[in-house]
């Protein structure tokens, strides 16, 4: 089989435009997440703890250094962004706990089916069908 064959029979198995379907999802549904995050529940956070825009919020380590007499920057001031930190960890943990329950909720149905439908024993050789050990002497 050639290579653009063998190719060709990858991509269009199931399991690939199944995972195809998932990325797709996956990046709208960050991008809802993240609106969340930044537009939601962030900034009253920000309004309680300082009036500040909560992404904002960083510890500067050495700061701009302008052009004399202008306001041309010279050397971009040197930050830790612990807001920007804080938001990221907040979207990853609203991601996982939407994985979580997502999971959760398809086990459930999965087990639900299996109660009212349960699966079909396998044809194979069963247990009086094979041959009996020679006696020992």
């Amino acid at each position: 089989m050639g290579f653009v064959q063998e190719f060709k029979a990858f991509a269009m198995k199931g399991n690939v435009i199944d995972m195809a379907v998932g990325i797709v999802i996956g990046v709208a549904f960050n991008k809802i997440v993240t609106s969340l995050v930044n537009d939601v529940i962030m900034p009253p956070i920000g309004y309680l703890i300082s009036g500040v825009p909560f992404k904002n919020l960083e510890v500067v380590i050495k700061p701009a250094v302008l052009k004399p007499g202008t306001q041309e920057v010279l050397h971009e001031a040197v930050a830790v962004h612990y807001g920007l930190f804080i938001n990221t960890v907040l979207e990853f943990l609203i991601v996982a706990f939407t994985v979580f329950m997502v999971v959760k909720f398809v086990n459930r149905l999965t087990r639900l089916r299996e109660m009212i439908s349960p699966p079909e024993p396998q044809a194979g050789p069963g247990p009086s069908s094979a041959p009996t050990p020679p006696a020992a002497p």
